[in-house]
């Protein structure tokens, strides 16, 4: 249970047919990447070159009731957005769908992902007098491609000369009056899919939302590629691509949903993989191996096959707390004794290895050490499926300081004493890799070893204006 806040998730749906509920569909496929945000929801729907939207805080049944469901239509094009968990406040206008009015209508879009390059940008549309009514990256997208329509031929042209101003990591799905578009970042950083649901074209950040549907998986998107889906079906036109791309391998370490395959990789036996790499290269003597809810169990099976150890749940989490784990009026120690509990069935008097996916600041994995061991656990030995997080991703919907990174000033022994575990090991550099070997990119591994793929020395998150940091 890493304390790295969950990315974006995005979908757009282009329907070929007169039988399929276009909201419906969509309402139903963002259940499939609610994991990749929880603070709010949004859908778009264009009917003949109107879009109608409406997007409100919370997880999807809160954010999206029914009753304003049912007053968007049943349109041709649909776009749906997840948001992620900010350590910030976040304001209504950075919620998506961003819809907006410009020269040739109406246009709609949503990301996940970060610019590095958002301030310097947002400084240029300024001087121009654009006035912006959100602090987000997403706005600063949607000017660029309306004032490229001004001269541009298409659309299409538009989103073309708008993206190769952007620097960061980007998966952009959006929908113009006839238009749904998609667009992944030149090294393919962020995640971005195509599938089928009967004649219809869908995009989405994951494979598991097609899954959902009873839909098929495409392809994935090519890194700097852009995807246009009109009543003629699908059309590809690759841009820039970078000689060496750069696909988060966070996404297989946590992001991702463990029943997708992201760039050919099943993201489950990722883990399994890791968890295995963590037996070779941190064994302990012990009774049982468990797994962190959600993305530790995967390492810990995997850790459990290789070790021969017996895998035991050990550790239960409660799903149904929802927006109220958001809440920052709450106390952090709190909320993580609602989210989480040790089965003392299984754990006690047990010598227990414990697998999760990250460390960040630390005080998740005392808190879990602590659990553990109130149930009556008689050794912890910790091990973490991913390397030491010792740098900011700048590159991620939320970052995290360096300074408040504990990998970043305390060695693996001074972590482990201070998370209260008789033993800690994590995964080499070296190796991480390794569980996902068949993927046809190269990686971006910045988080651990601070080798950052793009040049991030100028990136501010810092936005003057509203004075919040995004």
């Amino acid at each position: 249970m890493s304390e790295l806040h969950d990315e974006c998730g995005v979908f757009g749906i282009y329907k070929n047919d007169s039988e399929t509920d276009i909201v419906e569909e969509t309402y139903l496929s963002l259940y499939a990447i609610q994991h990749r945000g929880q603070v709010g929801a949004g859908i778009a729907v264009n009917n003949e070159g109107k879009i109608k939207y409406y997007k409100d805080f919370g997880m999807i049944p809160e954010a999206l009731p029914e009753k304003e469901l049912a007053r968007l239509g049943n349109g041709k094009i649909a776009l749906g957005h997840v948001k992620y968990s900010s350590g910030e406040a976040v304001d209504h206008e950075n919620l998506a769908p961003l819809v907006m009015r410009y020269i040739k209508g109406q246009l709609a879009i949503c990301m996940n992902g970060a610019l590095t390059n958002y301030q310097d940008l947002r400084d240029d549309l300024t001087q121009g007098a654009a006035i912006f009514q959100s602090n987000g990256d997403t706005e600063v997208i949607a000017y660029l491609i309306a004032r490229a329509r001004i001269r541009a031929a298409s659309i299409e042209e538009a989103v073309r000369t708008a993206v190769a101003q952007l620097k960061g990591a980007y998966a952009i799905v959006l929908m113009s009056p006839s238009n749904l578009i998609g667009v992944r970042d030149p090294r393919g950083i962020r995640p971005l899919c195509i599938g089928k649901f009967g004649d219809s074209y869908v995009l989405a950040s994951e494979s598991c939302v097609f899954d959902s549907m009873g839909g098929e998986f495409i392809r994935d998107v090519e890194p700097g590629e852009m995807v246009v889906i009109d009543e003629e079906g699908l059309h590809s036109y690759q841009g820039e691509r970078a000689e060496k791309t750069a696909l988060c391998l966070f996404e297989y370490v946590y992001f991702s949903r463990p029943d997708s395959v992201v760039d050919g990789v099943s993201v489950n036996l990722a883990r399994q993989r890791a968890g295995k790499l963590l037996a070779r290269q941190h064994p302990v003597e012990a009774d049982l191996v468990c797994g962190v809810p959600d993305c530790g169990i995967a390492a810990a099976i995997g850790y459990s096959m290789e070790s021969g150890i017996r895998y035991a749940t050990g550790l239960v989490k409660n799903k149904y707390i929802g927006r109220a784990f958001n809440n920052r009026k709450r106390n952090t120690e709190y909320l993580m004794r609602i989210k989480l509990n040790a089965l003392k069935h299984d754990v006690e008097g047990k010598r227990v290895i414990v697998i999760d996916d990250s460390i960040l600041k630390g005080k998740t994995s005392r808190h879990i050490v602590e659990l553990l061991r109130a149930a009556g656990a008689k050794e912890v030995h910790m091990r973490i499926a991913s390397p030491m997080f010792r740098n900011t991703c700048y590159l991620n919907s939320d970052t995290t300081p360096k300074e408040d990174l504990i990998a970043s000033t305390k060695s693996v022994e001074e972590i482990c004493e201070y998370i209260g575990a008789d033993s800690l090991g994590f995964l080499s550099s070296e190796s991480l890799p390794e569980i996902a070997k068949e993927c046809h990119l190269d990686f971006c591994d910045a988080c651990f070893t601070g080798n950052y793929p793009l040049d991030v020395s100028n990136t501010s998150r810092v936005d003057k204006y509203s004075k919040k940091i995004k």
